[in-house]
């Protein structure tokens, strides 16, 4: 979409010029953070395998993840290469490595901490970029607005951090909610209107772009964690070796599925839509699902490798599995967004590996991860020829 004449004056936006606008390096270093946070995230998850623990990741995961998108979308519409632009990534960095740092003390010791430098990276960033826009500027309102809803969640990340931890879960999903649902409505308030999505003139190559590499952050996070667990392994026998290969071939399965199948086509969908700005937010609400399932994933391989002979406690076999089914949810949901429907063979997928934890009283580890591995292989390949016949339609018919 064409940039409106206002967005083409300010020094600070990227300049459409019709090309593509390319992920810059500082972008690329402001991701080695969350690199880290998804491994603090995964290394929490694989340490409080229930309930509470699983409740408490899910929050931190959804507050890592709206610290990222909302900074992505800042440098969709302004130059990273810009100092301004630059040095506010840089401040962000550093938030963001205090917040990521502090993430396995969250529901605990550190929970200021870790709130304010969440607060810190929402509120200040924004506040930045509104005090640098003029008030007459196309994008200064929808600012202004963002504004808002992130201080008014800000109130219940602090206040959620001073309060008894039976409390703090349900403040910081208030919190959560503001943040998350407010864009979908136009972040409206009282006074200040509300926001269209067809305002939003984003770049779809960036956004889709910026997307594709979290999740390779995920899944170069889940190989380093499997490398890990391999290091501390005692004995490397014929059993680790083949839980390192079904820890291996499920994470390669992911990839395909997402880079295989679909990545180049949610370009050219958000390109072609008349609402950019509404698909471009569609795909940042489903990727929070899709690197869900990756980091869940990445504790089945972990637990893959540490015990493959035993027979898993129901708390390890739902980990083992419950990677496999969010990431193809997310995944179903992703493509239907793409390609206008939900793929039978995720669905189908999706059957098959909620039986294998029926599985569990005769089956061990490794055997289920076996199963989980070979069904998402298997998908791969099933999409891989919807793919091929797409695109070999698409060029009989501009042929």
């Amino acid at each position: 979409m064409s940039p409106s004449a206002g967005e083409k004056l300010h020094p600070l936006l990227r300049q459409r010029d019709g090309q593509h606008a390319r992920v810059t390096a500082v972008e690329l270093f402001f991701d080695l953070v969350y690199a880290f946070a998804v491994t603090q995230l995964s290394h929490k998850l694989l340490g409080h395998l229930d309930a509470q623990g699983v409740a408490e990741t899910m929050i931190l995961w959804f507050a890592v993840w709206l610290g990222w998108q909302y900074t992505c979308w800042v440098t969709n519409w302004f130059d990273p290469e810009r100092p301004a632009i630059r040095s506010l990534i840089f401040a962000v960095t550093l938030l963001g490595l205090v917040m990521a740092a502090a993430l396995p003390g969250a529901f605990g010791e550190r929970a200021s901490l870790f709130a304010v430098a969440y607060v810190a990276i929402q509120v200040g960033r924004t506040t930045y970029i509104v005090s640098r826009l003029p008030a007459d500027h196309p994008l200064a309102p929808n600012y202004r607005r963002m504004l808002c809803w992130l201080a008014i969640a800000a109130v219940f990340w602090i206040a959620g951090a001073f309060v008894f931890p039976q409390w703090r879960m349900t403040l910081w999903l208030i919190a959560i909610a503001c943040e998350y649902l407010a864009p979908m409505f136009g972040f409206p308030l009282p006074g200040l209107g509300r926001s269209s999505t067809r305002d939003w003139t984003i770049e779809g190559g960036h956004l889709a772009e910026r997307c594709q590499a979290f999740v390779i952050v995920a899944l170069g996070e889940a190989l380093v964690s499997t490398g890990a667990t391999l290091s501390d392994a005692q004995d490397w026998d014929g059993t680790v070796l083949l839980a390192l290969l079904a820890a291996f071939l499920t994470t390669v399965a992911m990839w395909w599925l997402y880079f295989g199948t679909s990545s180049e086509d949610a370009t050219r969908t958000i390109e072609r839509s008349d609402d950019p700005g509404r698909i471009g937010a569609y795909f940042h609400y489903i990727h929070a699902i899709l690197i869900a399932g990756i980091i869940v994933g990445a504790v089945g391989n972990d637990l893959v490798l540490a015990h493959p002979r035993e027979a898993p406690p129901w708390a390890h076999a739902i980990a083992l599995i419950a990677g496999p089914v969010i990431y193809l949810f997310g995944s179903a949901i992703y493509k239907k967004v793409v390609y206008g429907r939900v793929p039978r063979s995720h669905l189908i997928g999706a059957i098959l590996l909620l039986a294998v934890i029926g599985l569990v009283p005769v089956a061990d580890t490794l055997s289920m991860a076996w199963m989980a591995c070979v069904t998402l292989l298997a998908l791969g390949f099933w999409e891989g020829r919807l793919m091929l016949k797409r695109r070999n339609q698409r060029r009989r018919e501009t042929a």
